[in-house]
């Protein structure tokens, strides 16, 4: 089972070379455990899509399936960008929407317009009263929390922070993601503003735990600042693996670059799912 593996500030994913093999739940979390099998934080499935544009599964760790994924779609497009003899642009298609992506010259950063960001709860969805989901409150683990829900085609819970950190993540994040209000469950980000054009965020993904880095993290967490008048439209991103840059239009509609890196192919043996 041939594969190629790259990472995206941190965020690592495997790419099947053949779009016609099928995986189970089990041979899944095989593959991306990090002591018996490649290691990853997802797997991405791929097939060709209907007037040249290609169809893109995103596969947690823990074998569930993701809507989206901003730095899974970076590493598709730059791995498309290998495959198809250098062509720069793609139209994407993910269960959170279709994304059009621009291969920057030499393959190290990518440009993903990743659609629009919602707030409303229908959509996200958040159980409760009906609306935009801004500046609430909740208690978790007898700790007050203020916090933003959002979707861009998956749902993210943000939490506004004055200092942030890993523990803060690993210790909070497993349990929002999992609060009754998110029926889907939710990425959680906790973020951090340093001033009109920076933000910090800690990440707790959902179905894949605390992570270095996440697209659609970033996208979440800077409409959320944009949209609470903390920041600008043009936003860096720091995260513990690296940077992003987001560009949000006044309709939340979203635009992020990063950088993604090959780092090996090789073949799987059938001898790790014995």
């Amino acid at each position: 089972m041939r594969f190629v593996k790259y990472q995206a500030i941190g965020n690592d994913y495997i790419i099947l070379d053949s779009p016609a093999i099928e995986l189970n739940e089990k041979q899944i979390r095989s593959i991306c455990n990090r002591h018996f099998g490649v290691g990853a934080d997802g797997i991405l499935r791929w097939s060709k899509g209907n007037k040249g544009s290609f169809n893109l599964r995103i596969f947690n760790p823990d074998g569930s399936e993701a809507e989206k994924s901003g730095n899974g779609i970076r590493i598709f497009a730059r791995f498309l960008w290998e495959k198809e003899k250098h062509q720069t642009k793609f139209s994407i298609n993910t269960a959170g929407g279709r994304v059009e992506t621009k291969v920057s010259e030499g393959g190290g950063s990518v440009t993903v317009d990743m659609g629009q960001v919602s707030f409303q709860s229908s959509k996200i969805p958040v159980e409760g009263a009906q609306g935009e989901v801004i500046n609430e409150k909740m208690e978790i683990d007898g700790q007050l929390i203020t916090y933003c829900a959002a979707t861009i085609g998956n749902p993210h819970c943000v939490v506004l922070c004055e200092q942030i950190s890993e523990d803060l993540a690993r210790r909070l994040g497993p349990v929002i993601e999992k609060n009754s209000r998110f029926p889907n469950r939710a990425n959680v980000q906790f973020m951090q503003v340093l001033d009109r054009n920076n933000i910090k965020i800690e990440i707790w993904e959902r179905g894949a735990g605390y992570t270095l880095s996440s697209g659609s993290s970033s996208c979440a967490a800077t409409a959320a600042a944009y949209r609470m008048g903390l920041c600008d439209s043009d936003i860096s991103v720091h995260m513990p693996g690296g940077d992003i840059q987001i560009f949000i239009a006044e309709d939340f509609s979203v635009r992020m670059t990063g950088p993604v890196v090959r780092v090996y192919e090789g073949t799987i043996s059938e001898e790790i799912f014995d």
